[in-house]
């Protein structure tokens, strides 16, 4: 027992070709076995039933002929004088039987010195028709016959049967028989070599796919594969492409991420590194010197937490475990915190900054959230806006949507950067982003309040960043 379960372990995997090919020929197999069986089923019955019906009209016209004009007459006197009416419609054999089974008469001269007991009699003294099929027992010869009671004036007065061989006919089957099977072994044949060729335009494409599959799991992703047909192996295909190209793209993105990060987390720590070596050293006998280094120290540890924040964030949306916390929140307070936080930045930088609103609607949002886009936003504007420059906020309803724009009039950004700015870990020519986050994150804090993000942007000229978030008035109400 255990041998044999090894052995079944250890066999080889059929392949879908072998599969494929046993199981069309099995169906195509049995499929004709069937229809063979049928239609020498209903060939013998049609052969059969003509028969039947051939000596059924034979014996029904005989045996009313008898009661029509020879009924007055004794059945043995007619038999004497009149047999030839008996067999003169039919040329199988005729026998007249009484009702004991004695046969009195046979054309073919034929002595019966046993009494009839056959089906077809019997049927025939219950006044029915009988009929039955069977081998003779004094030649062996396969007969078919047909009784029917023989009726005179006074009653019925003995039984009609007629008796044909089946030989001939079962040799006419048995050559219809043959000629079915020679068809029947030419369509196998015929449906054996179409199922190997449509086995080989299954497996082909799918041993190509499976090629392909093998090296893209080996590590070559650029690799792939070739698609010659819209059908399920094609979509496979488009699959296996796409699955390559996404694993690739997030491969480039993640060295990409371990540059940037390996980078900017060099600077601020060779910086601060430096800086305290030098207070170390200098053993805080110069206090410009400590100050000075100080204050770098605590503008590269800002750096280093807001990066670290940035992935964190992008990280929490990534894998789904942020969630937004809904409360019904002024619009106008959110702008009037932004405006002040930043102005101070924008004073600093010496770039005019405002912000333009009127009667905003109170909402149901994550406020912090959307104060995060904002501040983001508006600083990316203000690092890309030279001193002496312009930014603006602008608040406004438009189409049962809250619109929030951010216009500058800074370096821009050029038609070959504008539509990747939004991309994971981007950072353009022009671009002091320490992650390239910033917009990525904005992003899917927009599309998670079911709102978009847009940007409009041209080089040398200035960006407007547009935020549209929808709100139905009547929820609003409605929870309020």
């Amino acid at each position: 027992m255990i041998f044999t379960k090894r052995n079944k372990e250890n066999a080889p995997p059929k392949s879908i070709r072998t599969r494929l090919i046993s199981n069309f020929i099995i169906v195509i197999l049995i499929s004709v076995l069937v229809f063979e069986a049928m239609l020498m089923y209903f060939t013998r019955f049609y052969f059969y039933n003509n028969v039947e019906s051939i000596l059924t009209n034979q014996i029904r016209t005989t045996a009313d002929f008898y009661t029509q004009y020879y009924s007055n007459v004794p059945l043995d006197i007619n038999i004497v004088d009149n047999a030839e009416i008996f067999w003169k419609q039919t040329k199988a054999e005729v026998q007249i039987v009484k009702f004991s089974g004695e046969v009195i008469l046979d054309s073919e001269g034929i002595i019966h010195k046993d009494l009839l007991k056959s089906d077809d009699f019997k049927d025939a003294l219950k006044n029915k028709k009988g009929v039955w099929k069977g081998i003779r027992e004094s030649s062996g010869e396969r007969i078919m016959a047909v009784s029917y009671q023989l009726k005179s004036d006074t009653g019925a007065v003995g039984v009609l049967r007629f008796v044909t061989s089946l030989d001939e006919i079962d040799s006419i089957i048995m050559y219809i028989s043959l000629i079915f099977i020679c068809i029947g072994v030419f369509v196998i044949l015929i449906a054996v070599i179409m199922s190997i060729l449509l086995a080989h335009s299954i497996v082909q494409p799918l041993k190509s796919v499976m090629g392909a599959a093998e090296l893209m799991a080996s590590g070559d992703l650029k690799v792939r594969v070739h698609k010659d047909r819209n059908d399920e192996i094609g979509k496979l295909a488009d699959t296996l492409n796409y699955m390559a190209k996404e694993i690739l793209n997030r491969d480039n993105v993640k060295n990409d991420f371990i540059s940037m990060v390996s980078h900017e987390l060099r600077t601020p720590l060779t910086s601060i590194k430096g800086w305290a070596d030098t207070i170390i050293d200098d053993g805080f006998n110069d206090k410009e010197i400590l100050n000075d280094g100080m204050n770098i120290i605590t503008k590269e540890c800002g750096r280093l937490a807001k990066m670290v924040e940035d992935l964190l964030d992008f990280s929490r949306f990534i894998s789904g475990k942020d969630e937004l916390k809904k409360e019904r929140t002024d619009i106008s307070a959110i702008v009037d915190y932004v405006k002040k936080q930043m102005s101070k930045r924008a004073a600093k930088e010496k770039i005019s900054f405002s912000a333009v609103y009127d009667n905003l609607p109170a909402i149901f949002l994550d406020r912090d959230k959307i104060k995060q886009v904002l501040i983001n936003l508006i600083g990316n504007s203000l690092q890309f806006t030279q001193p002496g420059g312009k930014v603006l906020l602008r608040v406004f309803e438009e189409k049962n949507s809250l619109v929030f724009q951010v216009e500058d009039n800074g370096c821009g950004i050029s038609d070959e950067e504008l539509p990747m700015v939004r991309e994971k870990f981007f950072k353009g020519k022009n671009s002091k982003s320490q992650t390239g986050l910033g917009l990525a994150i904005c992003d899917e804090i927009i599309r998670m309040h079911n709102g978009s993000l847009s940007i409009k942007s041209e080089l040398n000229e200035g960006t407007v960043v547009e935020v549209r978030l929808p709100y139905d008035r009547g929820e609003y109400e409605t929870k309020i």
